[in-house]
């Protein structure tokens, strides 16, 4: 059997956007994927309006705490997903590359960050079953 390919979604503060892609990806359960997340300056909490956002599809956030990418990080991650292009890394990226543009969600309310998911939802969906063929 194929070991699972790790998908490592980066934002700026890992408290909207990378939250958003790494909890989507695991929603959409497939076992051949394990999705994780970053940011290049952690906030001290994941977004209150995208925790909401994510919890009206059944999707708990409460263990998420953002954290700060690694170069390790980069080094074993199969695919890394930067939330906004041009983010400054602390190292080379090892697998494929992905650059979204996503807005920052960082003073939105929930019908912004509802708006967001679902668009960011939309790109994960299709990056699974790229991934996943």
């Amino acid at each position: 059997m194929t070991p699972p390919k790790t998908v490592l979604f980066i934002c700026t503060h890992n408290a909207g956007r990378s939250q958003l892609g790494a909890h989507l990806l695991t929603h959409v359960g497939d076992e051949h994927l394990v999705a994780t997340s970053a940011g290049i300056s952690p906030a001290e909490a994941i977004n209150p309006a995208v925790a909401a956002s994510l919890q009206e599809l059944g999707i708990d956030t409460s263990a998420a705490h953002p954290r700060a990418v690694t170069a390790g990080d980069l080094d074993t991650a199969d695919v890394v997903v930067l939330m906004k292009p041009g983010l400054s890394l602390p190292g080379p990226v090892r697998g494929e590359l992905v650059e979204w543009s996503f807005p920052d969600p960082s003073n939105w309310e929930a019908d912004g960050a509802r708006e967001l998911r679902d668009a960011v939802d939309e790109s994960v969906r299709e990056l699974a079953a790229r991934l996943t063929r």
